[in-house]
């Protein structure tokens, strides 16, 4: 069997994406609550705010009325569907023992996310990992959240100055990592952003071959919609290795 390759976390991080969504509606808190159950060791959510600014995970960020569709950012908490529920539901729900990716939809939420989960426990904070694709608002995050984790999320095609430079950039301005999908990726690559001490996550691991393959190249967190699968490959590739 092909050695896998050194991870800069170890364990590497599952995690549910939209919660185990290929067995309960995505976003819920059924679907959250079910993935932990299945064994991931994290959960992964997209971020929006109401027009009350309150934070909740959806991911199209919109709501539909009759024929019309409104952006969230149009809506008061209390007029959304009782299916989406807020950041703040989810952690009374399923607690703090997990890794919590948030993508960052709405600018405005990165701070109201820190807010909430500070006000429900200050130590979820070094779990807490915000993907945001703008290279710029990542610098912008850095001084202004310095207790949660930031990652670039983006396309290996839209790193205009290359691997090399972005992890550099990333490095000198405090980014923890880089999150790419799972076609983007391969052990040299993976290997690069290591060499830099940034982490490397992949994302849209649907096939026990395609997870068998992020966690052999050393991948720091994977996401899948199939927990179940997930975590019978990290049994099974990763599970025998641990301590």
């Amino acid at each position: 069997m092909q050695q896998r390759l050194p991870s800069r976390l170890d364990p590497p991080i599952t995690f549910a994406h939209r919660g185990a969504r290929a067995h309960a509606p995505d976003n819920t808190i059924e679907a959250f609550a079910l993935a932990l159950r299945l064994g991931a060791s994290g959960l992964e959510s997209d971020v929006w705010l109401t027009s009350d600014s309150v934070a909740v995970l959806d991911h199209d960020g919109v709501v539909k009325r009759g024929m019309r569709r409104r952006p969230i950012s149009e809506v008061a908490r209390g007029d959304l569907p009782e299916h989406i529920p807020t950041l703040a539901e989810l952690l009374t729900t399923c607690g703090v023992g997990y890794e919590l990716s948030l993508d960052v939809k709405d600018p405005e939420a990165a701070e109201v996310i820190v807010e909430v989960i500070q006000a429900h426990d200050p130590d979820m904070l070094n779990r807490t990992w915000l993907c945001e694709p703008d290279f710029e608002r990542c610098l912008r995050y850095r001084p202004l959240l310095p207790n949660v984790r930031i990652l670039n999320s983006t396309r290996l095609d839209r790193l205009r100055e290359g691997p090399e430079r972005r992890a550099a950039s990333l490095a000198h301005h405090g980014i923890d990592g880089i999150n790419l999908h799972r076609m983007d990726w391969n052990g040299g690559l993976a290997a690069l952003f290591h060499r830099f001490e940034l982490v490397a996550f992949g994302w849209d691991m649907q096939y026990d071959y395609q997870l068998q393959t992020a966690f052999r190249m050393g991948l720091d967190a994977v996401y899948s919609d199939h927990t179940d699968i997930m975590m019978d490959v990290f049994r099974h590739e990763v599970g025998g290795q641990l301590p």
